[in-house]
């Protein structure tokens, strides 16, 4: 090609893939994303390779699984000046900008973008050890990460600011701010338009807390949102309990139905303030002259949100509204718009960027190019997605069958979605998954997870 294409990388928090008006969503609006996605290769089951913020962002950004790159939980930070597609980007050229939240938390925070605009900074874990001097000065002040048990995130939930409003406006000034000098340079006429731009534009929202500033966004929302009110939590250790309570969450024991409402109403609005920051970005670049249709637009976010489905809360499962993400890519002029079905991964973002901008991608990533799906050609595709949490949980999804490992002391899971979309049943037991039960427990092993696991 005679100039590598632009590339707008668009990505919400914590956000469920079903909250979205492309995804079918009748009450959310997100005109913006909807449009973009009309021309879109939208892909229906696409998963995070970790259920949970820093582990899924690494993963994305390096190409890898958690095992692979060794970012296994909250906390753990790829290596400084570790190979990611921004990196990668930037050998070939590419002018590669992040705007907003990246979240690495160790001493290299930019990991390959050669401008991160955002309001981040090293985390303890990224200093605390530095030579080992001053380890022992955070312990004399006892340094101390809190958050709020889940129930109380839902009490709260209502209008009032959020902690990432401002964050969000900043990161979408920034984009802004980039745009303008990279192709138009107003002041001293120094816009590079020549050179292709990796420009990612990273939101917070909707992320909890549940808070919305927006009062009319709110009260559209109230009314309207669907609550999940079953009150029939999944009967496992770990996969019925919410991350940050005891157990499930019920309406009427633990919450109201008024409250989950709020909450659930908040999480919309979030995703709607979201939806109109990406317009502004977008509404930039068709300003400064630039043709959509000949940039790569890629949307999606790092992880779920159960959102009181299964009576849990926040993140870290493996039930679809926690796994699931967004996921389209938008190229016209090389692909035509169409639904895939084929199980797809976060990591697999790496090697596709590569290939559609025919940049060489790195040997050794278990990223893999997503551009035969875009094409339209299934044949070849290795219908797997897997996710990891912490070092012990694994979930490995294969046509419709979702097989999940939580170490030697708590059974194991298989759910099948073509026969229980809504995940209730565990089939793990019935004869007629024996066969498939065994591939996966194969599978597991090579992935280095139970007693006698391959961990070559």
């Amino acid at each position: 090609m005679s100039k590598r294409p632009n590339i707008l990388f668009l990505m919400t928090d914590e956000h469920r893939a079903d909250c979205l008006g492309f995804y079918g969503n009748q009450i959310i609006r997100t005109p913006h994303l909807d449009n973009l996605a009309k021309d879109a290769v939208i892909f229906d089951h696409a998963y995070t390779p970790s259920p949970i913020c820093i582990p899924a962002r690494q993963c994305m950004m390096s190409g890898q699984l958690p095992k692979t790159c060794g970012c296994l939980q909250y906390g753990d930070d790829l290596p400084p000046f570790s190979m990611t597609f921004a990196k990668r980007f930037s050998q070939y050229a590419y002018m590669t900008i992040a705007c907003g939240k990246l979240h690495h938390l160790g001493t290299d925070q930019n990991q390959g973008w050669i401008s991160h605009w955002g309001v981040e900074g090293a985390d303890i874990a990224g200093v605390k050890s530095i030579d080992g001097l001053i380890t022992n000065e955070f312990e004399k002040i006892q340094i101390q990460r809190q958050k709020w048990d889940d129930v109380k995130e839902i009490k709260r939930a209502g209008i009032m600011p959020s902690p990432y409003g401002e964050k969000d406006e900043f990161a979408t000034q920034a984009a802004i701010h980039a745009i303008k000098q990279h192709f138009l340079s107003p002041s001293y006429d120094r816009a590079q338009p020549q050179r292709p731009i990796l420009l990612m534009v990273s939101l917070n929202q909707p992320h909890y807390p549940y808070f919305c500033p927006d009062a009319r966004k709110f009260e559209y929302y109230l009314n309207r949102v669907p609550v999940f009110n079953d009150n029939n939590p999944f009967s496992h250790p770990w996969l019925g309990k919410s991350p940050n309570q005891p157990g499930p969450i019920l309406i009427g024991r633990d919450i109201s139905f008024r409250e989950a409402q709020r909450a659930t109403a908040a999480y919309y609005s979030m995703i709607e303030t979201a939806d109109e920051l990406f317009g502004k970005v977008i509404n930039e670049i068709i300003h400064a002259g630039e043709d959509l249709d000949e940039w790569i637009i890629i949307y999606t976010s790092d992880h779920g949100e159960m959102l009181g489905e299964h009576s849990i809360w926040e993140k870290q499962k493996f039930f679809e509204g926690s796994v699931r993400i967004p996921l389209f890519i938008r190229f016209p002029k090389k692909y035509q718009p169409r639904r895939v079905q084929e199980n797809v991964n976060l990591c697999d973002l790496f090697a596709t960027l590569c290939d559609i901008a025919e940049i060489p991608a790195p040997q050794g990533l278990d990223s893999r190019s997503l551009v035969d799906l875009c094409d339209g050609n299934h044949s070849l595709w290795n219908d797997e997605s897997i996710s990891h949490f912490g070092k012990d949980f694994l979930m490995i999804k294969q046509g419709s069958l979702k097989y999940q490992y939580y170490g030697e002391s708590m059974p194991e899971v298989l759910f099948d979605l073509d026969r229980d979309p809504a995940e209730n049943i565990n089939f793990i037991d019935q004869t007629e998954y024996h066969e498939m039960l065994s591939i996966f427990r194969r599978r597991r092993k090579q992935l280095g997870y139970g007693r006698y696991a391959d961990t070559q």
